[in-house]
């Protein structure tokens, strides 16, 4: 509280004074107004002379006493001093206050400023990219690329081909937790944000910043979206400005289910899928429709990288980074904690089945094929093929199981299957011995030399110029102008009939009937029988010199087992659209009769002797189902083969090299006809015996014909073309000989 100033002592009017009685009116020090304590301080004052004190003392009013002044003890500098310094203070905190106040309103008007000029700068900015654009009418969303979906006979799914390598899905057929997971590690705002996210792409700068690389992206699924659509994969700022542009335009014209739908089925997840359903297919084996929390979790990683977070290529990293996604789930509520830890507990295992599969070479035939039957199509479509899956992985699992085990054994590294039914709907295709390694369809497109599988060829041309499966021919030297075929063993059986010399695969009778013939005519058969490669009409064509594939020579063998009818070998049954709008459908058998009844009936009589006492002893099946065949073995050992066939199937096998370099004696008679036999076994299991047209029951046939009582067989596959020796074999008498041929 402020202490009251002392009183002054009154003055009274002196009218008169000693000097002259002149009336003194001027005010002294004491009559002026004292100035106000806040805008001026009062000196400090002196003590007065002690005569002065007395005086004033004297002329104080009677009757008063004097004010007892108030201590003072414990007041820093006094009174009057405290008062000084409070004012101060005042003062000093109003002029902060003001100069403040002054402060935030320049910076907001100067801000406000900057903000106006900005914002013209960035219209401005993006106006001049955007510019480049198209007009804003012709706006839209490109078409999907169309997928053919491919299926088996029974209508299983073999593949999915065409740009996108799956089909497209609805959002409402996904499980939930499908999109939640893509949401919750790529743009967990997207439910909210208008294409741009802010607060994404300052966190994104900011950790890239403080990181010194590249970590985080801050574009919204929206603007990657765009960018797939519309933009090519450039990283410049025109590009940056246009996605910008083009996700606020997508954001405007769809709902964010539909965003969210286009995204799924168009993102890019590695291994040459586009969209969610490709990527299941091909790291999981099943439909987008079936994924699992931890499977949707490791699709979701992969976008970042899918090169590197691919679960094939890397299961390590895409597991570490599933991880992280069911965590950025979990967080979000996409997922219980419950679901979230059986997920973790039970990692995604991809599979490489789809990879490896050899239903992948029929899957590119269909693809090669599918441009002659429906051109060019819009939409996606259905293509219903003659593959039947379990004679399909018979076929390749006798043939990988074959190569690996005698890789090393026989020298050989590759190989080719194909199997055809009495109308040469294909059943089974295997290209190759592991689709992964290498895509090249050896069954459709490798042309190698036969060997002795051309023979039957020459006997066809033999029987319809008259001759007999009994006619007689010498197996001697012989030599036609600067070619003189020889048998494997260089040893010679001199008279023997035609179904001995086919069975037995002798190179000089096969030689001598093409010279009685004529080789013209032996390519004439051979081409009516379904032979389309060119083929040189010289004597060495007996010897399968002239280069065929396994397709076709498979084809050229089927009228022998459906009773003389040529096939046209086909894979495509029908193609229809995803809503029913049949595009093709197959008619037609093929070209008709080409072998007459009774030349069918007596090829196959010799053909089921090279299986029973011939070179292909080891292809004889299990359940006595009658069957015919050919070995086949090229010069040096480069190529083997065996073709044969039943009432029901037949099945060509070749192996060999891709250089064409020479195997170790892998023979037509060894390794192919060992495949040939495990493949059309289980090919034919559940089907019921069927006859073949001039074969007995193969139980009734125990003997082998020879060319001379007590003359030993020829080891192996004699007379091939580089052929090799069999074992078990021993003479035979000429009895034994009228058994065979007679059925006796």
């Amino acid at each position: 509280m402020t202490r009251k100033a002392k009183s002054a002592k009154r003055i009274e009017p002196i009218f008169g004074d000693d000097r002259g009685g002149m009336l003194n009116l001027r005010p002294s020090a004491r009559d002026r107004a004292a100035a106000p304590a806040a805008k001026k301080t009062a000196p400090k004052s002196k003590k007065a002379p002690a005569k002065s004190r007395q005086k004033a003392a004297s002329q104080k009013p009677a009757g008063r006493k004097p004010a007892v002044r108030k201590s003072t003890k414990g007041r820093k500098g006094g009174g009057g001093g405290g008062r000084r310094s409070a004012s101060r203070n005042r003062n000093f905190r109003s002029r902060m206050g003001a100069g403040a106040a002054r402060f935030v309103k320049r910076a907001f008007y100067w801000g406000c400023v900057l903000g106006i000029w900005a914002g013209i700068f960035a219209v401005g900015f993006i106006g001049y990219y955007a510019a480049y654009l198209p007009p804003t009418s012709e706006w839209k969303v490109p078409a999907r690329p169309p997928n053919v979906k491919i299926v088996s006979s029974s209508g299983a799914l073999i593949a999915n081909r065409g740009d996108t390598g799956g089909e497209a899905v609805r959002l409402e057929q996904l499980p939930p937790y499908v999109p939640n997971a893509v949401i919750a590690i790529e743009d967990r705002r997207f439910r909210s944000h208008f294409g741009l996210d802010p607060l994404g792409l300052v966190r994104a700068v900011y950790v890239n910043l403080t990181s010194g690389n590249l970590v985080q992206g801050g574009s919204t699924l929206t603007q990657q979206l765009a960018k797939n659509l519309f933009l090519e994969p450039d990283r410049t700022l025109k590009r940056k400005v246009q996605e910008l542009v083009l996700s606020i335009w997508l954001e405007a014209k769809f709902s964010k289910d539909e965003i969210m739908e286009m995204y799924l089925n168009r993102v890019y997840y590695g291994s040459g899928a586009y969209g969610i359903d490709a990527a299941a297919r091909r790291y999981f084996g099943k439909s987008a429709r079936l994924l699992t929390i931890a499977e949707a979790a490791t699709l979701a990683g992969v976008l970042k990288a899918p090169s590197r977070y691919s679960p094939t290529r890397n299961p390590d990293l895409a597991e570490a980074r599933a991880q992280l996604v069911l965590t950025a789930m979990n967080r979000e509520g996409f997922i219980s904690d419950k679901e979230a830890a059986s997920a973790l507990a039970a990692p995604a295992t991809a599979v490489r089945r789809y990879v490896t599969a050899s239903e992948n070479f029929a899957a590119d035939y269909v693809m090669d094929m599918l441009p002659h039957y429906v051109g060019s199509f819009d939409g996606d479509i259905i293509v219903d093929t003659t593959i039947d899956l379990n004679m399909q992985h018979a076929a390749e699992e006798a043939l990988r199981t074959a190569i690996s085990e005698n890789r090393t054994k026989y020298g050989v590294a590759q190989g080719a299957v194909v199997t055809l039914d009495t109308a040469g709907a294909i059943r089974a295709m295997v290209g190759g011995a592991d689709y992964s390694k290498s895509q090249y369809n050896r069954a459709v497109y490798a042309k190698r030399q036969p060997g002795s599988a051309f023979k039957p060829f020459v006997y066809l041309s033999a029987l319809e110029s008259g001759m007999t499966p009994e006619t007689v021919r010498q197996d001697q030297p012989i030599r036609f102008k600067n070619w003189t075929p020889q048998n494997y063993t260089k040893k010679y059986y001199g008279p023997v009939t035609l179904t001995q010399a086919l069975a037995m695969s002798l190179n000089t009778v096969a030689a001598r009937l093409t010279y009685e013939v004529g080789p013209k005519t032996v390519a004439k058969t051979a081409k009516r029988l379904g032979i389309t490669s060119d083929m040189k009409p010289n004597l060495s064509i007996a010897l399968g010199t002239s280069e065929v594939t396994p397709l076709e020579i498979a084809g050229a063998y089927v009228p022998f087992s459906n009773g003389g009818y040529g096939v046209l070998p086909h894979i495509i049954r029908r193609i229809k659209t995803v809503d029913g709008k049949q595009l093709y459908s197959r008619k037609g058998d093929g070209p008709g009769r080409v072998v007459d009844r009774q030349y069918v009936r007596q090829m196959n009589a010799m053909m089921s002797e090279t299986l029973l006492t011939g070179t292909g002893k080891k292809a004889q099946l299990g359940d006595h189902r009658p069957a015919g065949g050919k070995t086949g073995t090229s010069q040096d050992f480069r190529d083997g083969w065996f073709i044969g066939y039943t009432g029901n199937l037949t099945t060509a096998v070749w192996l060999g090299n891709d250089d064409n370099s020479p195997t170790k004696k892998a023979t037509g008679g060894s390794l192919p006809a060992l495949i040939w036999k495990n493949t059309m076994e289980k090919e034919h299991e559940g089907l019921p015996v069927a006859s073949l047209s001039g074969v007995p029951d193969p139980s009734l046939s125990v003997a082998t014909p020879v060319a001379k009582a007590g003359a030993p067989l020829p080891p192996g596959n004699v007379g091939e073309n580089g052929s090799s020796a069999e074992d078990d074999r021993r003479p035979r008498g000429p009895l034994n000989l009228l058994k065979s041929l007679f059925g006796g």
